[in-house]
């Protein structure tokens, strides 16, 4: 394959297994002017080779679309690749000891930044003291949030810095008091650095065939600077595509900085790791319910002033209240400004974990996307896992019914909501198609779907995430092995040959077998990502 990052104008993609549903046999595509102009076999591809400006032989290799991210914050992504990563300490010493070691190599570092520690996977269950941290830290400021990243630990000197800040606070900071902390902490990023971590974050993406992101920013997450700041440079510079949601109830603010709506991470409630997620039900290990942030006359308020501005409304909401409240403002919204309106703006619930077949039958009914994580379920399902930890095993079983949203007909759009669990496109499938709790598993073509059109689907767009004539030229090139497809019954057969199956194969993503690996990632019929070597 061509070493080139320059994509020419026109490329025939030859030799190797295309998923088109155009051709479930294609072996060949030809890309021009940033679109697919042609998919089909390998003997019909001879006729557009004199007329190309560029012949890549694929070598078997397989092309599908490029996968859409749905739920990413860029620049925090970028920090956990370039920073100080928790997620693999197996104990609060290990942890400790890193903060050790990342303080002594960042001497210049105003605010020390960290991620991804999770108590519930530590012996002893605790998280770290202060008094821990500021040794660790040897007095600096030091912000480290829970791998959730709705709640935090910090030293004394952060909470020094904090303008109104919380006070002398020991243990995990939630709500209001981890919101200041955090804008404090992040406000200590110069712009050099802030973009450094977007440009690690989305030549990670790529490396991965994540052709597109969408940015979950808001004021509480982030800062307008950080947003921008990634739009710009994603419309500069070749990589991903950036699709930008501002969470805040100011509609005209959204539209201002240039996000297709007022939605992504609008905090309806919180995270079950940090006992925050909103429960109609106390936690099985603390006495309370969670915390809600907006009421369902919020919610409501919100619908109706996107619907009527002509951008999408949008809600972070985990717990089954909180859902419920999302629910209940979305439908008093439609009986406000009518049904038909509600449904064609395609609002969006993101994680949408803790549902009833109720709450299913209503994301239907009001045409809700469902962004979901499929690796939450991975990270933190099962009989031993956190969800089991918080709400019981009983309550637990319930979490991430993506079969049922499926059945229902309520659109999916896969994300990873890194950095809370990490890029991974094909282990996302996986996690989906492999769900821990077995009836809430869909196929692999399924979840294929929802990882690639589903997130163009998500942002009104209905002609993209597939191969097919007219499609963007948004590509992937995969080295993997023999591809399979799915029986109805969950088991993987090998590639029927009958041509009345019109299934495009797909990598054997059972648990154990190699991912594929991403050898070019094409935007827009521009390459990003060619792996060295190849």
């Amino acid at each position: 394959m061509s070493d080139s990052t320059a994509q020419p104008k026109t490329v025939l993609l030859r030799r190797g297994e295309v998923h088109s549903p155009a051709d479930p046999f294609a072996t060949a595509m030809v890309v021009e002017r940033g679109q697919v102009a042609w998919v089909g076999s390998e003997g019909a591809a001879d006729a557009f080779a004199d007329g190309v400006d560029e012949v890549v032989d694929l070598d078997g290799a397989l092309v599908t679309p490029a996968f859409t991210d749905a739920h990413v914050h860029t620049t925090a992504t970028g920090l956990a690749l370039t920073g100080l990563d928790l997620s693999g300490a197996p104990t609060l010493e290990a942890a400790l000891g890193l903060v050790r070691e990342f303080a002594a190599a960042r001497p210049d570092d105003r605010v020390l930044l960290g991620h991804g520690w999770d108590a519930a996977r530590w012996p002893g269950g605790r998280p770290p003291t202060r008094a821990e941290l500021d040794e660790a830290a040897g007095g600096r400021p030091l912000y480290l949030s829970r791998i959730d990243v709705h709640s935090a630990v910090v030293t004394t000197a952060l909470l020094d810095m904090t303008p109104g800040g919380p006070g002398a606070i020991d243990g995990p900071l939630v709500a209001d008091a981890h919101h200041a902390v955090r804008a404090t902490a992040l406000a200590s990023l110069t712009p050099a650095q802030r973009v450094e971590a977007q440009r690690a974050a989305l030549a990670h993406a790529a490396s991965l065939g994540i052709g597109t992101v969408h940015e979950c920013g808001g004021p509480d997450i982030s800062s307008e600077d950080d947003f921008s700041g990634l739009l710009r440079l994603a419309g500069d510079e070749a990589g991903p595509r950036v699709v930008g949601y501002w969470a805040e109830q100011d509609v005209r603010k959204a539209r201002e900085l240039g996000a297709v709506g007022a939605a992504g991470d609008l905090f309806v409630d919180g995270a079950l790791g940090s006992h925050t997620a909103c429960l109609h039900q106390p936690y099985a290990d603390a006495g309370h319910t969670g915390t809600a942030y907006l009421d369902a006359a919020a919610v409501a308020a919100h619908v109706v002033d996107c619907t009527e501005a002509g951008l999408q409304a949008g809600f972070h909401a985990i717990g089954d209240a909180a859902v419920t409240a999302v629910v209940e403002g979305v439908r008093a919204a439609a009986q406000k400004v009518g049904l038909a309106r509600v449904r064609a703006a395609r609002h969006r619930v993101e994680h949408a974990e803790m549902l009833t077949p109720e709450t299913v039958a209503a994301f239907a009914e009001l045409g809700l996307t469902a962004s979901v994580q499929p690796a939450f379920d991975a990270l933190w399902g099962g009989e031993d896992g956190m969800y089991a930890q918080r709400l019981g095993a009983e309550r637990a079983r319930s979490l991430n019914p993506f079969a049922a949203l499926l059945r229902a007909g309520v659109p999916l759009a896969f994300g990873s909501d890194s950095p809370v669990t990490p890029l991974d496109p094909w282990g996302t499938v996986r996690a989906a198609a492999f769900h821990r709790t077995p009836e809430h598993r869909v196929s692999v073509r399924a979840a294929f779907t929802a990882h690639t059109r589903g997130g163009w689907r998500a942002v009104g767009r209905d002609d993209a995430g597939v191969l097919v004539p007219g499609a963007p030229a948004d590509y992937a090139v995969w080295r993997t092995e023999e591809l399979v497809v799915q029986a109805p019954d969950d088991r993987v057969a090998r590639w029927s040959t009958d041509p009345r199956s019109g299934t495009p194969g797909l990598p054997d993503l059972s648990p154990g077998r190699d991912l594929p690996t991403c050898l070019r990632t094409v935007v827009g019929g521009r390459t990003v990502f060619v792996r060295p070597g190849e």
